[in-house]
């Protein structure tokens, strides 16, 4: 036999073995189904570990996979999920409305879906929808701002991707507390798709437009680092940024002095209390909670940033 022909026999037998492994783990109902953005970002990274380790804990087996914020990838791994009678889903959407079929097909095929993070423009297709009350966050995140600001001064907002119901919220929150004072001014809006770099490129552009900023606001951290990088390589050491996230990287630029404030998600504890949900729904037939289901968010500034650790605070 060729040598060719050999490695593609034992590839084809460890992808039957994998299939088989999988069926195996269906069959008995102990495989739940993780699937986050890309875990490039902390946030997601740690949705996926949070949610690995209470599957494990509960007994289950846990496949990880990252949809990039791509719908059609996402609608992909749904469909093998599907094809490997998963127990449950565990779901950071790729969007609010291009997800609600998937969620659907899903349902329809016996598998639920329990939502993190992201909601979706859907009632009664996932079994339960577990979200940062971003409204309440932001509103925190926008009086520290304003309080460190002096009520006054040029500011930039830096908006999250458009498709994700959180940055209009996160944004509406700010702007709830921030437009009560005439004398802080919006001189750029752009979003930076919740990305670092993107972030980067936008504020070296908006600072050279607005040499007289203040401030910047985040729709999350990782937008929020991208903004503190581009500022630190002009030699703005003098501009306010805040973020929203709760992020080790943002945790240590606040001790540093280099970022003011964060708003702290408990994305950890999200993930595995929708695992949580899963399983005594899949024991029981009923969470026994409502489908939305709102955690509050925390302020976390140089006071108390020293006990935040992979978004969850330690005592």
């Amino acid at each position: 036999m060729s040598l060719r022909k050999t490695l593609k026999t034992v590839s084809l037998g460890l992808l039957a073995g994998i299939a088989l492994t999988a069926s195996a783990l269906a069959a008995d109902g102990k495989l739940i189904v993780i699937i986050t953005p890309s875990h490039d970002n902390p946030f997601f990274k740690q949705e996926a570990v949070g949610a690995q380790a209470k599957a494990k804990e509960l007994g289950y087996e846990a496949a990880i996979y990252s949809h990039d914020d791509d719908a059609n990838k996402q609608n992909d791994l749904i469909d093998s999920a599907i094809a490997q009678k998963a127990a449950a889903i565990i779901l950071d959407n790729a969007g609010a409305d291009a997800t609600v079929a998937a969620v659907q097909k899903a349902k329809d095929a016996g598998v639920p879906s329990f939502l993190i993070d992201r909601e979706i423009n859907a009632n009664g297709i996932a079994v339960a929808q577990i979200v940062s009350n971003n409204y309440q966050g932001a509103t925190l995140v926008a009086e520290s701002f304003v309080e460190a600001m002096g009520e006054k001064g040029n500011f930039v907002e830096l908006v999250g991707k458009e498709s994700d119901t959180n940055a209009g919220v996160r944004s509406k929150g700010f702007h709830d507390v921030i437009d009560q004072y005439p004398d802080m001014k919006m001189v750029a809006q752009q979003s930076a798709n919740w990305s670092q770099t993107e972030a980067f490129s936008k504020m070296e552009s908006i600072l050279q437009a607005n040499p007289d900023i203040k401030g910047v606001i985040s729709g999350n951290d990782t937008m929020a680092m991208g903004a503190m990088a581009a500022l630190e390589a002009a030699g703005r050491k003098d501009v306010l940024v805040a973020g929203f996230d709760g992020s080790n990287d943002v945790r240590d630029a606040i001790i540093a002095g280099k970022i003011h404030a964060t708003g702290l998600q408990p994305a950890f504890r999200q993930a595995q209390y929708a695992v949580e949900l899963a399983d005594k729904y899949l024991k029981e037939g009923s969470t026994g909670q409502p489908e939305k289901i709102s955690m509050d968010c925390v302020l976390i500034t140089k006071e108390n940033a020293a006990k935040l650790d992979n978004f969850a605070l330690k005592d």
